[in-house]
């Protein structure tokens, strides 16, 4: 046999070369040479908490040594059945008497989502309903099914030929309205919720719709305008159409609410977390389905037609159980608040600078979860040319640099577009926030 032109391991990318992570703490990363990073992306916007806390290590050492795993199909555990009190507690009232459906990360829980929606309608006796609506420019996921209902075009164009397609209404990017702004983005965002309106009354088998309330990473943290989310959800909500809330990215604090659905007092029929529900700690994610969906199958077929080996896994769920108690006891929420958390305040306060920079046309977002796009030209708003990877050298110049970011590309079609994501855990201090932004202006400067 030849030899390997790779490693063993098959990265994301052939092209790159990625360093050796050996350490976190709080905020920091430290490779193999001893190279320090601080984690302004938050490793893709998941580590909330901070890395390196010791408590959640040894939650699920202790699970383990006592019980490592037992098969759904044979057995329930007792901290599998607590830590879904404590989320729906921590959900709210709107979820008070419903229930958690652990996954291993977000894509199984967005296709968890999608087949619960269609079972939900077949066991009320609305056999037809199956569609699956959502909007363009969004991303629910790697799974085809959790493609199908994504809008990311770079992501879904190879794998079309495999996925079910439903349709994709256009949302709210206020940066590029094709409305009329002028009223502080209010009208716009009835006229983009029309469109679903419209969807919606031209199909009689839509199941459910699901939708980011604050875009991740395909946008870059675009929030929506006001009146927007609360007419989408009465437009469901008068078809029975279920609402699902894909808060992956949003949930367990990263807005500065538990969920980002709270700033616009909307109560969405199901759920979908990952990401900081663990904080990186441990795969794990969850669907959180109000009474209504719950108590539709309970009385229904009473079984769920759905099911994966490590669902409810008893050490993933030991490790987020630790991190949501980590999560509360340091009131980490409300330090990533934008207009009071001292997190939150630093990192909307400190971004604002970069609006000076000629190749910033937008910094947006809320809470710990910012986005900055990249334009060649501000006063048209013209994106760089996508063969540029605008964005990939400004992350790479920020690298080197010590600030690791989240690069993307393809905000304005599918291709052309660039921006940073940027969701760093909620214990950055407001020096820690201040030395990044110092860094990140650099390599921008330097990119261009």
């Amino acid at each position: 046999m030849p030899a390997a032109t790779h490693a063993a391991l098959f990265t994301r990318s052939f092209h790159k070369s990625f360093p050796v992570a050996v350490r976190g703490e709080g905020v920091w990363l430290w490779d193999k040479s001893g190279k320090r990073y601080l984690d302004l992306g938050g490793s893709a916007a998941v580590n909330f908490i901070g890395h390196g806390v010791r408590e959640i290590g040894e939650a699920m050492a202790a699970q383990s040594a006592r019980l490592e795993f037992v098969h759904s199909s044979q057995f329930v555990t007792e901290e599998a059945e607590a830590f879904a009190a404590d989320v729906l507690e921590f959900a709210g009232k709107n979820f008070a008497g419903g229930a958690v459906y652990f996954t291993d990360g977000g894509s199984e829980a967005v296709e968890t989502a999608l087949k619960l929606a269609r079972q939900y309608q077949v066991e009320i006796g609305q056999k037809p309903r199956f569609q699956i609506l959502s909007r363009k420019q969004s991303y629910h996921g790697a799974t085809l099914g959790a493609l199908a209902v994504s809008g990311n075009l770079k992501r879904r164009e190879i794998y079309l030929p495999m996925v079910r397609e439903f349709e994709h209404v256009a949302m709210p990017y206020c940066y590029r309205c094709v409305y009329d702004c002028a009223d502080g983005c209010y009208n716009c965002g009835l006229e983009y919720a029309a469109e679903l309106e419209r969807a919606l009354d031209a199909s009689q088998e839509a199941a459910g719709f699901i939708f980011e309330p604050v875009s991740g990473a395909t946008l870059g943290a675009v929030t929506p305008p006001a009146g927007y989310l609360q007419r989408i959800a009465e437009l469901c909500r008068a078809r029975g159409v279920l609402l699902l809330a894909d808060e992956v990215m949003t949930g367990f604090g990263r807005t500065g609410r538990n969920f980002a659905c709270e700033h616009w007092n909307i109560a969405p029929d199901v759920l979908i977390v990952a990401k900081g529900i663990a904080s990186g700690y441990v795969p794990l994610g969850a669907v959180i389905a109000n009474a209504r969906v719950v108590e539709a199958l309970a009385a229904g077929g009473g079984v769920f037609t759905h099911g994966f080996t490590y669902n409810a896994h008893p050490v993933a769920v030991a490790g987020g159980a630790a991190v949501l108690k980590r999560l509360r006891a340091h009131k980490l929420v409300e330090a990533a608040d934008s207009e009071s958390g001292v997190a939150g305040q630093a990192m909307k306060e400190n971004l604002a600078r970069l609006r000076e920079l000629p190749s910033v046309g937008d910094v947006r977002g809320i809470g710990l979860l910012w986005g900055v796009e990249f334009v060649k030209d501000k006063k048209s708003k013209q994106p760089f040319d996508a063969a540029m990877t605008y964005s990939a050298k400004v992350a790479a110049r920020a690298a080197a640099r010590g600030v690791m970011t989240y690069p993307m590309q393809g905000c304005v079609d599918g291709y052309r577009g660039d921006h940073l994501l940027l969701a760093p855990p909620a214990v950055i201090t407001p020096e820690e926030v201040r030395w990044a932004v110092d860094e990140l202006t650099a390599a921008i400067q330097e990119a261009v």
